[in-house]
């Protein structure tokens, strides 16, 4: 792993500096600031041992700064601190990979960074990296999964990710499932999910919570499909009533997976659709 930094002006060890961060997680910290506390309050016994600098012919060590210690994991970790504090997920049932601007991150003309993460289903965040300026998310998907055992675990996404490439990726390179929301972006094979006969669907699974505010019934329905390069398609009807107005909206998501049927049942379907939120 080479050091990010110029030549000039080094203090700190490269080594030192992610071992003191390693250190500093591994003891429970979640956030740089806690990092950089964890490290000032470090005894010398234990940075000696992580090898840390020494300032005076005492030998008196100094740990490095949470300024120093941000700039080292955001150079060299593509998805900065969420890799160390990333979770394995091999073994996870689902893992959502979702893209988000970063608030306050947009200074005169530098637009905001956007994020690309990945997260159990349980909510725990796997990794996540920054989407370059001149490009999207469509073209970071790979880069953040592959270094990932992916072995039976379903992917979830956006419309923008339903891409073949991306199936393609997932279900031959990863070993793993994908479950794809389509929306109108991808007009041809929104048409095509639209027009199924989803009024002739027997194998539906009904879903009914209360939350944020609103009711929401959600009406999953399932069918198998031919001629669409894609096995597998769910309609999922989503009901919500606002508590406090009454009004009433209706929306309807599609969705493809590689799941076989016995795999993506109806109920299994929604709790998938549901780990996105």
């Amino acid at each position: 792993m080479p050091d990010p930094r110029d030549r000039r002006g080094r203090r700190h060890p490269f080594v030192s500096v992610l071992l003191v961060a390693c250190s500093a997680v591994m003891c429970g910290a979640r956030s740089f600031a806690a990092i950089g506390q964890w490290a000032r309050n470090a005894p010398q016994d234990t940075l000696a041992r992580l090898g840390a600098r020494t300032v005076s012919a005492f030998t008196v060590r100094t740990a490095p700064s949470t300024a120093t210690i941000r700039r080292m994991i955001n150079g060299v970790c593509p998805g900065g601190l969420a890799d160390l504090l990333g979770c394995d997920p091999s073994g996870a049932d689902t893992l959502a990979v979702d893209g988000k601007s970063a608030r306050g991150s947009r200074h005169d003309d530098t637009p905001a960074a956007h994020l690309l993460a990945a997260m159990t289903g349980d909510g725990l965040t796997v990794t996540q990296l920054r989407v370059p300026d001149m490009t999207n998310e469509i073209t970071c998907f790979a880069g953040l999964l592959a270094p990932m055992d992916l072995t039976g675990v379903t992917v979830t996404a956006d419309a923008r990710h339903a891409q073949r490439g991306h199936a393609r990726f997932l279900v031959e390179d990863k070993k793993a499932h994908y479950a794809l929301c389509v929306k109108k972006n991808q007009a041809g094979l929104y048409e095509r999910l639209h027009t199924l006969p989803w009024t002739e669907v027997t194998a539906k699974f009904y879903n009914r919570s209360e939350g944020h505010g609103r009711k929401e019934t959600r009406v999953v329905q399932v069918l198998t499909v031919d001629g669409l390069d894609f096995p597998h398609a769910a309609r999922v009807v989503r009901h919500r009533t606002c508590l406090n107005t009454g009004r009433r909206s209706r929306e309807t998501v599609y969705v493809i997976t590689d799941l076989t049927s016995q795999e993506a049942s109806p109920q299994r379907l929604a709790k998938i659709i549901r780990s996105r939120g």
